[in-house]
């Protein structure tokens, strides 16, 4: 799938983004999630979730995914990751919805948090970026949407309820 506009907005953004589908198996991601976890991004893609967590961890993102599957979204799970050198940290996930246009599930986004680098400055970076997201998706709103196709229109959408969600979070309640 050609990378859209909105999509762009994540490429280089400080938070770890990726895309999953319904299923769980990893779609895309974003530089910050590969470089995170230590894997390039052709490794993550096509792998399930369940790879970059510890074992002890499934039953746990299982839930997150049930939730998911139930409401539609996930906010503030805490789970721990897997990096490839084995080594862990503690992450918070927000998950949202991603739909085709007869609303029938796609799969979703979902920004983790690394709770070891939640400090005051990588705060205000997510909330500068959460801020400049919106402006940015509003822009392609107001300009692009109307000649958006069907796919495109969904992703917009998905991404929009997703910066939506992020920005009514408290962060340094993380």
């Amino acid at each position: 799938m050609p990378q859209t506009e909105a999509r762009k907005t994540l490429k280089d953004a400080p938070v770890m983004w990726r895309r999953i589908n319904s299923i769980g198996a990893i779609l895309d991601c974003n530089s910050t999630y590969a470089v995170n976890l230590g894997y390039s991004k052709s490794e993550i893609l096509g792998k399930t979730i369940f790879e970059h967590v510890p074992k002890e961890e499934w039953q746990d993102m299982n839930n997150s995914l049930k939730t998911w599957f139930e409401t539609g979204k996930v906010t503030d799970r805490k789970i721990i990751f897997k990096r490839q050198d084995g080594s862990t940290f503690p992450g918070v996930l927000h998950a949202t919805s991603l739909y085709d246009e007869n609303k029938n599930l796609l799969g979703s986004n979902t920004v983790i948090f690394d709770l070891t680098q939640m400090n005051d400055d990588k705060i205000k970076e997510y909330e500068q970026f959460f801020k400049d997201a919106n402006s940015r998706l509003d822009e392609i709103k107001d300009k692009e949407y109307n000649e958006l196709d069907e796919e495109s229109k969904s992703e917009y959408d998905g991404l929009k309820d997703m910066f939506e969600m992020l920005s009514t979070i408290d962060l340094k309640k993380i």
